[in-house]
């Protein structure tokens, strides 16, 4: 327990003078405004974070004609651009983006990437090294005006130029055409965004489509033209516009895309017509093509071809997934009174899992992330299964987790694959709604989303297991050398430990921002500000930073300067703490209190010992050698004593009085910042009774000094322990000193043996035991969705 110090001082001098204060710096200024970080404002961005009142975008419609070659695993097609300049400059040329060229065999990615051979390598990991041997970059057959005339183009890698043959002026619009064909990339061997995988039980192909079509680059207020190289980590900055996309697949294959189908007469049979219009009002899964249908067109090979039909309004691109083994289920929802299908795509190995949870997870995710954002307002979300981990577009998106082939799956397999489904179709509000500059800045599609991917997994299940959001999750993170690490207003190309740093630390420090710095509705209301201020529109780190301020009225550029700026850490310390008791000057108290803590005193053990040696000491022996200090007592109270203390007390006003008995503690606490990133302090008192009281001190109190402060601290009841962080509320990176006393933190060590066994995931354990019994694996053979 810690040791009381009396405020011998007098007393009225102490309650006229204010406590000391702290204006030492440490050097630097953490708190800062962001000014000289920001761009100016102007008429297209206001200092507020909101669009300008002469804010503008251009934008791109499309035609596009595709063909896909099932033997040749290949694509084939046509599109026609219509380029609508809305800003106030003149256009001599155009950019385009040619992502597919990132698997051209003179690759910029492949010529600069490093790597090292290790003296075990997976086939896997040779075929990576080797994938330049692959030709999967665009053939463009032609460019040309609407009507026929040629157009010049240069290619510049992932870039084209297309130089006009007259200015394009504001309002004004062009329409150009482009023909092109590439080869589809086996994903099992070359891991892109896109890809097929073959299936040799059944000698099936599923391709999952994107970045199929020359793409338009963006052409904004705040840098031109955006053709930065797509070098394969900085994703993709894209205008909106108009889709009309025409696919041309094997006449047995089942083909799911952004938009909504203009032609189900034409290429679904009048069964699952009727099933698809069942499923706009059903309250669970309904399924579009049974798995029973899938595995009979496994089975065969249809000669001819059909045409699927999309049309998408107001949307950055464009993908597909197409193949004969796709099980299709779906279930309406109303989204603030619009509909919206919920839809996902798989093939049967992805059962029972894919059945069970695809579609309920879509719609989940789009409810969710409805609330904190804006409403989804598109007609679809797809969720497709197939060889891409984990890939989004608008209203489609990609994702993995498989179950075993018999059917059963681990808990890390099953939450994996709810996560990444939630993560992705969240993508369709982060970036494809709130439509952020993902080459540019990744934090702000990815983190942003993983925020929100936090809150609605939360929302499906109590004490999900979350890989990310939680501050502890980023601590180890944070414990890494500062040369592997880079602050995360970093380029995308250029991040080191891209997860934890694209993903794990913006989904964190949003998180702390909410829980802990501004509290859930001042953080709630800024995140819906932002999102419904940018919505379908071009926003800017800046825009993030301001609004959430401006919405607010929370001054936070110290956490957007600490947290994304710089590379520190959290971790505050408790230095010492000092206990202080006001001397009350009332003796019968006083030396009661001071006969008391005499008492308590531990013995040195010199003198534990000499009780033992001495049996009589020689005063004890010859009496006559003591005198009257050998029986006064220097704590026994006079009335001399008790006449002062009245005399005192007269001179003092009623309040004073009143402080001078009211026995409370002063606890000088001294805290210091050895991490660098400012972060408020919490405080966990807890009292000699055993009760508990939580302080929250906000970042602030380290404005003066950013390194050490002292803190003092006022109670009733003796404290017997200070903690800070209690709640793991700011990514503290050691919590060992963060106790007053210090207290040991626990750790563990692991004994393994030299030869690890696979051991069955717990459902394989279970249906083991059970078909022991002959009882079968609940839930082990669901394919889900309703006929």
């Amino acid at each position: 327990m810690l040791k009381p110090t009396l405020l011998a001082a007098g007393l009225a001098a102490l309650l006229a003078l204010p406590a000391a204060a702290q204006n030492t710096n440490s050097g630097t200024d953490k708190f800062a405004q962001l000014e000289t970080l920001l761009p100016t404002p102007n008429t297209y961005r206001t200092a507020s974070g909101a669009p300008g009142n002469e804010y503008w975008q251009q934008r791109a419609d499309y035609n596009i004609r595709v063909k896909l070659d099932d033997a040749k695993q290949s694509i084939s097609g046509d599109e026609d651009i219509t380029y609508t300049n809305l800003s106030p400059d003149v256009l001599t040329y155009l950019w385009v983006q040619l992502d597919q060229n990132i698997l051209d065999k003179n690759s910029i990615t492949t010529a600069t990437e490093v790597g090292q051979i290790q003296p075990r390598m997976s086939f896997q990991a040779l075929d990576y090294l080797q994938r330049s041997e692959f030709d999967g970059g665009f053939k463009i057959a032609e460019v040309k005006m609407k009507g026929g005339k040629a157009l010049p183009y240069v290619i510049n890698h992932t870039m084209m130029r297309i130089d006009l043959p007259t200015p394009l002026r504001p309002k004004q619009s062009v329409t150009f055409s482009i023909k092109w064909a590439y080869n589809i990339n086996d994903q099992t061997k070359i891991n892109q965004r896109s890809g097929y995988e073959y299936f040799p039980e059944d000698k099936n192909y599923l391709y999952e489509i994107a970045q199929f079509y020359p793409r338009m680059a963006v052409y904004s207020d705040n840098q031109g033209w955006q053709h930065k190289q797509f070098l394969g980590n900085g994703e993709f900055a894209l205008p909106f516009g108009d889709y009309r996309v025409s696919i041309t697949a094997p006449a047995d294959h089942v083909v799911g895309a952004t938009g909504t189908l203009q032609n189900a007469s034409e290429v679904l049979t009048s069964a699952q017509r009727q099933r698809l219009e069942q499923a706009k009002n059903s309250q669970k899964p309904v399924l579009i093509v049974s798995p029973l249908e899938a595995e009979q067109a496994e089975q065969k090979r249809a000669k001819g071809t059909k045409t699927w039909t999309f049309a998408a309004k107001n949307v950055r691109d464009f993908a597909w997934a197409s193949s004969r083994k796709f099980i299709w289920d779906a279930m309406g929802i109303k989204q603030n009174g619009t509909p919206v299908m919920c839809m996902s795509y798989y093939p049967k190995e992805g059962n029972p899992l894919w059945g069970k949870y695809s579609t309920e997870v879509v719609a989940h995710t789009i409810k969710t992330y409805s609330k904190f954002t804006i409403p989804y307002q598109y007609p679809v979300a797809i969720s497709v299964h197939g060889p891409v981990g984990g890939m989004e577009y608008p209203m489609i998106c990609f994702n993995g987790g498989r179950p075993e082939k018999d059917g059963t799956y681990s808990a890390d397999r099953k939450y994996g694959m709810i996560s990444v489904i939630i993560h992705e179709v969240g993508h369709n509000f982060f970036p494809m709604i709130v439509n952020s500059d993902e080459r540019q800045w990744t934090w702000m599609d990815e983190g942003l989303n993983t925020f929100v991917q936090y809150l609605t997994e939360q929302e499906w299940e109590r004490n999900y297991p979350s890989k990310r959001g939680e501050p502890a999750n980023i601590v180890a993170y944070m414990q890494t050398d500062k040369s592997l690490q880079t602050p995360i207003m970093t380029n995308s190309e250029s991040v080191l430990q891209f997860g934890n740093n694209a993903y794990g630390k913006p989904a964190t420090g949003l998180n702390i921002l909410r829980e802990t710095i501004m509290g859930r509705e001042l953080f709630d209301y800024a995140f819906k500000e932002y999102a419904t201020r940018w919505a379908y529109k071009h926003p800017t780190p800046a825009d993030f930073f301001r609004t959430m301020e401006d919405a607010s009225g929370v001054d936070l550029d110290w956490f957007w300067r600490g947290w994304f700026y710089t590379t520190e850490h959290t971790d505050l310390a408790i230095n010492g703490v000092k206990w202080y008791t006001v001397d009350s000057k009332n003796p019968e108290i006083e030396n009661a209190r001071k006969r008391e803590m005499i008492n308590k005193a531990p013995q040195s053990i010199s003198q534990q010992r000499n009780l033992q040696d001495i049996k009589k000491t020689l005063v004890d022996d010859k009496p006559e050698l003591k005198d009257f200090y050998n029986s006064y007592d220097p704590l026994s109270t006079t009335e001399a004593d008790k006449q002062r203390y009245q005399q005192l007390v007269k001179g003092l006003s009623p309040e004073q009085q009143q402080r001078l008995s009211q026995g409370l503690n002063f606890y000088e606490v001294s805290l210091t910042n050895k991490g660098g990133l400012t972060m408020p302090v919490i405080v966990q008192m807890t009292y000699e009774d055993g009760k508990q009281e939580i302080m929250n001190i906000p970042a602030e109190i380290w404005r003066k000094n950013n390194a050490e402060v002292t803190k003092v601290f006022i109670t009733e009841k003796p404290v017997v322990s200070f903690v800070l962080d209690p709640f793991l509320q700011t990514a503290d990176t050691d919590l060992s000193n963060n106790a007053y006393p210090q207290r040991a933190q626990p750790s563990r060590f692991e004994l393994f043996e030299q030869q690890q066994r696979a051991q069955p995931n717990p459902m394989q354990q279970q249906s083991a035991l059970q078909q022991k019994e002959q009882k079968p694996v609940n839930g082990a053979t669901s394919t889900g969705g309703t006929n």
